[in-house]
């Protein structure tokens, strides 16, 4: 009886010596052993209670020897008491209560945090930010629009706290919204000392159906199709890639819009020039006609380089249309008239040739 009694006692005695665990809260637990499934934890209950790696960190360590060892003190979330296991506790619920309030407190402040991206998802990006579940939209990652999210995954990008309720445990980024300060900080430096006439070296950073935006120091200026090359462009591809240095031309700047508008021919010799040189008015030269108009015909003098017989120079005749005198395919003999290099023009004569 006694022997029970002392038993009875004993017992009693470290039931009330046990620290007052309630469930859902957080207390403090000592490493006793780790495997790479699970690491085993005493928070002064009955038992040691082993937490599964996906519980230790976020996103899941691969092994939970990479979060923590034996001896560590860690901080734990009391999910519940009891059943086979002693129960069932949280590294990554306890780190999230303590990471939501500084992350607040970081908001509040105006500071940016790093987001690691860990996945797409419908709408954007799914990044871990000190061991919390954030999104960024997927508007939100550049300031242009992203067909590929997928290669962000596995970065490491700065953001902002566009977001976030704790109660909910959501927390929204942006990363576009640091790209914008930064965008208006370069644009307001290179708008201040960029000037049209001037050639600046740029990088090729996008290419649409209209032309190509040009990076020139942190700021996009357009090439237009038409001042891509001096010959005719079918589609910007055909004569840029994405990433390619090049110099360009500034044609205008438009300070208050701030719009660039760049050549990239400009910054080229005109090949009709070159071709023009090798002539002079007067020359008698032979070429094929290509082409029939109201007001006469055009001669191929060279591919690409081509001369106006003007209606009165087709025939000692006068004739009311330019098939009276010749047609497409024809191989004929003209003389060089004048050679306009600002309107960049030919004028030939047949009947001319033949004096």
């Amino acid at each position: 009886m006694s022997e029970q009694m002392n038993m009875e006692e004993l017992l009693a005695q470290a039931e009330s010596s046990m620290p007052d665990i309630q469930e859902r809260t957080v207390v403090e637990g000592t490493v006793i052993q780790v495997s790479r499934d699970e690491a085993y934890v005493d928070i002064g209950y009955k038992q040691e209670i082993a937490i599964p790696k996906r519980e230790l960190a976020y996103p899941a360590p691969e092994s939970a020897e990479d979060v923590v060892k034996v001896g560590d003190k860690i901080d734990v979330y009391v999910v519940s008491l009891g059943g086979d296991n002693g129960g069932i506790l949280s590294k990554v619920k306890a780190d999230r209560m303590v990471a939501w309030k500084d992350m607040e407190a970081v908001k509040e402040r105006g500071e940016h945090v790093q987001a690691q991206v860990n996945q797409v998802v419908k709408g954007g990006l799914v990044a871990s930010v000190n061991g919390l579940r954030g999104f960024i939209p997927a508007s939100q990652m550049e300031l242009h629009f992203v067909k590929d999210l997928s290669v962000y995954v596995g970065q490491t990008v700065e953001c902002e706290i566009i977001e976030i309720d704790v109660h909910k445990q959501r927390l929204v980024l942006s990363r576009r919204a640091l790209l914008e300060v930064e965008r208006a900080a370069k644009e307001d430096e290179i708008f201040s000392t960029l000037e049209a006439g001037t050639t600046v070296r740029g990088t090729v950073k996008r290419i649409v159906d209209y032309g190509a935006f040009i990076d020139i120091g942190g700021v996009d200026g357009l090439a237009h199709i038409s001042d891509l090359a001096w010959h005719r462009v079918k589609h910007p591809s055909d004569v840029l890639e994405v990433g390619q240095e090049l110099d360009v031309f500034v044609k205008s700047v438009d300070t208050e819009a701030k719009r660039i508008s760049l050549s990239i021919k400009d910054t080229m010799r005109d090949p009709w020039l070159d071709n023009a040189e090798k002539y002079a008015e007067g020359d008698i030269i032979e070429g094929k006609v290509i082409k029939l108009t109201d007001f006469g015909a055009f001669m191929e003098i060279e591919p690409g380089f081509d001369g106006l017989i003007p209606m009165g120079e087709l025939a000692e005749k006068r004739i009311e249309r330019a098939d009276e005198a010749v047609h497409v395919g024809d191989e004929v003999k003209v003389k060089v008239l004048r050679i306009d290099t600002k309107r960049k023009r030919i004028s030939l004569s047949i009947t001319k040739a033949k004096d």
